[in-house]
């Protein structure tokens, strides 16, 4: 059996394949603060309720945009399942070509669900992950990862500002019912929502004017590519929320064969 593990700032996403097939997933909170014996019995219990064992395990592979717990879930998978995790980076073999000015800016994330997105989905494409951030990011027909956008995450942009202006509340996020918000809080969702549909909105025809990018397919990932398409559904063409764990163990395979073959 394969562990997948996709390490964000806010969740750690867990999967695992039992004969090519994502058998279970589970999504755990970020926390710096665990150390490796904590994460290894979450990671046991949460087997457990599937029937399977640290000893069923035969290979790991993590793609972590959060350094500080690279140790210490290294560490976890050492101890507990005897295994040294693969970790994917600018240097792992992914399918396709990364051109970007500095590949050690490159998040581990963006690598991992550009590739899947391509091996997928096919290319041109462009990857939109919701999360913690906004990525866009751009993959050629040819399979040439060309760079993207980064803005300011939904939940993110939108605490920002609760904790920045004292007499705004705390909401939630849906779309109100009309553009023009009536009170504070409907106020508020317009903003976010509707502003956050017109940034993808804008962001992906001008990605698409750009050359080896026409008529790129939309792939989106992250809870909230749903809360996007409820404005407007032709924005996004893919919603696959299990795009990354589908990539680790896409890459995983790749590297395992790679690695065979230069025995």
């Amino acid at each position: 059996m394969l562990l997948a593990m996709d390490i964000g700032n806010t969740n750690v996403k867990i999967g695992i394949y039992k004969n090519s097939v994502l058998d279970s997933s589970w999504r755990l909170s970020t926390e710096n603060t665990r150390t490796a014996d904590e994460y290894g019995m979450v990671l046991y219990d949460l087997l457990l309720t599937r029937g399977v064992k640290f000893s069923d395990i035969s290979g790991i592979i993590i793609c972590s945009v959060a350094p500080s717990l690279n140790y210490t879930i290294e560490h976890m998978c050492d101890y507990y399942m005897a295994r040294k995790p693969i970790f994917v980076d600018a240097q792992t073999k992914v399918g396709i070509k990364l051109n970007y000015k500095n590949l050690a800016d490159l998040g581990a994330d963006r690598i991992v669900e550009s590739a899947a997105a391509y091996r997928f989905y096919g290319g041109p494409v462009i990857v939109i992950d919701f999360g913690s951030a906004t990525t866009f990011n751009a993959v050629s027909g040819a399979g040439e990862f060309l760079g993207g956008a980064i803005a300011p995450g939904i939940k993110t942009a939108t605490e920002s500002l609760v904790n920045t202006a004292a007499k705004l509340p705390r909401i939630e996020l849906v779309k109100p019912e009309g553009i023009i918000g009536l009170d504070t809080r409907t106020c508020m969702q317009s903003g976010i929502v509707y502003g956050y549909a017109g940034l993808v909105k804008y962001l992906v025809a001008k990605i698409r004017e750009q050359e080896d990018m026409q008529n790129a397919k939309v792939v989106a990932t992250g809870g909230l590519s749903e809360l996007i398409v409820t404005v407007d559904e032709t924005l996004i063409d893919v919603i696959d929320r299990a795009l990354a764990l589908k990539g680790l163990k896409y890459i995983y395979e790749l590297n395992d064969k790679f690695s065979s073959q230069n025995q």
